[in-house]
């Protein structure tokens, strides 16, 4: 089965991050970093999301 992946915008709905906390929070380690999915065009993997906002609510 293929993985979703999520555009920034996506993740911005998902995470109620805005696109310069998300960078931010990449930059110190903190949340994960997208994957290429084309030339100029980056998206997050959905397990990757979803385990990074488990372990957000657990902490």
């Amino acid at each position: 089965m293929l993985e979703k992946h999520y555009r920034r915008p996506e993740v911005e709905s998902l995470t109620g991050l805005s696109t310069s906390s998300i960078y931010r929070l990449m930059d110190e380690g903190c949340f994960p970093r997208p994957i290429k999915i084309g030339r100029s065009a980056v998206a997050w993997p959905e397990s990757v999301l979803a385990k990074w906002l488990q372990e957000r609510q657990a902490a």
